[in-house]
């Protein structure tokens, strides 16, 4: 049970950090998209703003054990199964992406004004203006999101447990609920609550050392 336990761990961990580096690679672009074809946007595109803004809302509003069955056949098609810790990552990453998308448009929205006119006045691109300004000007805000984000995919891979994913959600299943361990079920619980406060309480300290508004 202890190596199950450990097995457990390890597998929570590989399923929320590869998950959110993935989500990210897909939400962080959908974000600066929203923000910048926004009505208030540096090239307001509505139509396109409105398209992704109907999907994000839309994968946003699906609960995730729903959008784990659902995106089964997608799964399979790219890992091979629908069983297992790798497996998990696919309905993860589809259900963080948006989730991130929405707290990057946020982020970003925070940037003060001024910054970004006078950014414009000196001849600053499109590119230059988020990848040097936006960004880092919205660096602790977007640490900060990204610890939120990462402690509500650790939630969902708990959840992920029930219907044939790994992890200690899998272990508080299988062993706490099926089969009526109780033990197992609170050594799982009290984990994973360690385990979320650990990666929040580190996603904020690097939070707080990124602002530099922060003496």
């Amino acid at each position: 049970m202890l190596n199950a336990i450990l097995v457990g761990i390890l597998e929570t961990v590989y399923m929320t950090v590869v998950s959110t580096i993935f989500a990210y690679v897909i939400g962080l672009p959908l974000g600066v998209i929203l923000y910048v074809t926004d009505k208030g946007g540096t090239h307001p595109i509505l139509w396109l703003n409105r398209v992704i803004g109907f999907i994000v809302n839309f994968l946003r509003s699906v609960p995730f054990i729903i959008l784990l069955v659902w995106v089964m056949p997608i799964t399979r098609a790219i890992v091979g199964t629908t069983i297992g810790s790798t497996a998990v990552i696919v309905p993860l990453v589809i259900a963080a992406a948006p989730f991130i998308a929405r707290m990057v448009e946020s982020s970003l929205k925070e940037v003060d004004l001024g910054i970004i006119e006078a950014a414009q006045s000196m001849g600053a691109s499109s590119f230059q203006l988020i990848y040097k300004v936006l960004i880092p000007e919205a660096k602790p805000s977007l640490l900060v999101g990204s610890a939120i984000a990462i402690t509500t995919i650790l939630g969902y891979s708990a959840l992920a447990g029930t219907v044939g994913g790994g992890g200690l959600g899998a272990l508080a299943y299988n062993y706490g609920y099926i089969r009526r361990d109780e033990d197992v079920l609170l050594v799982t619980v009290i984990l994973l609550v360690i385990v979320v406060q650990i990666f929040q309480e580190v996603g904020m300290l690097i939070a707080k050392k990124a602002d530099k508004r922060v003496k």
